[in-house]
């Protein structure tokens, strides 16, 4: 079993705790202050109340056991830059880092950290993706500008096959998985037939997916004969 160290239990960390508690993962949390370390308990394996930005308090947790360690100071960037640093001397296996700026992220990068992640700002671009367009359910930022989403198929698709609509040719985005009696079925081939108010999970380029999903408008209309050039 996977073993993930949150060091910084604010509102991030806090949800990050209890999201990997319930994916069946231990978890241990560290924070200076004990009214931040009080709430996580429910979720968490062990917990430690001390200070990141001494070396003896991070060799002593012993930073080399935990399969990823998560910087999620948010309000100190300082402390945050000094605790990524740490644990990279101290052996840890992968440093994830909160930053809320391109800066930070820099300065963490450079000390330590093997990735950075923006929460709010991720957060933000979720939603205005995922509010952009009336059929958009959810969607998944990947590395090198590549995205999955979970929409909806458009009304003029029903009865019609990935290969009639020519879906990777005309748009240059593949579908991986459709839904059917609320599971998501992966064994895609060129003639399975769409039917009326389905979901499918839609990969590709952003500058592609951009395209097919028209964000700027409020209209699906992604494979009619109005996209023809």
């Amino acid at each position: 079993m996977k073993s993930f160290l949150v060091i910084g239990v604010g509102r991030y960390g806090r949800h990050l705790c209890k999201k990997l508690y319930e994916l069946g993962y231990d978890v241990m949390a560290v924070d200076r202050n004990e009214d931040c370390i009080e709430p996580v308990l429910p979720y968490t394996l062990n917990s430690m109340i001390g200070d990141s930005t001494k070396s003896e308090f991070i060799k002593s947790i012993g930073v080399s056991n935990f399969d990823a360690c998560f910087v999620a100071i948010g309000d100190d960037f300082q402390t945050s830059l000094e605790t990524t640093s740490l644990l990279s001397e101290c052996g840890a296996k992968y440093v994830v880092s909160r930053a809320s700026r391109d800066t930070q992220a820099k300065f963490l990068l450079r000390n330590g950290a093997n990735e950075v992640v923006y929460p709010e700002r991720q957060l933000a671009e979720w939603a205005a993706i995922r509010y952009s367009s009336n059929n958009i359910s959810n969607y998944i930022e990947l590395p090198g500008e590549n995205s999955i989403f979970e929409c909806k198929v458009p009304r003029h698709w029903a009865g019609k096959s990935i290969l009639e609509l020519e879906i990777r040719k005309r748009h240059n985005v593949n579908i991986m998985a459709i839904k059917k009696d609320g599971e998501w079925d992966m064994r895609i081939t060129p003639h399975i037939k769409f039917e009326e108010n389905q979901y499918m999970l839609v990969y590709g380029a952003d500058k592609d997916l951009e395209k097919f999903f028209h964000f700027d408008s409020s209209n699906f209309s992604t494979g009619g004969e109005e996209d023809e050039d």
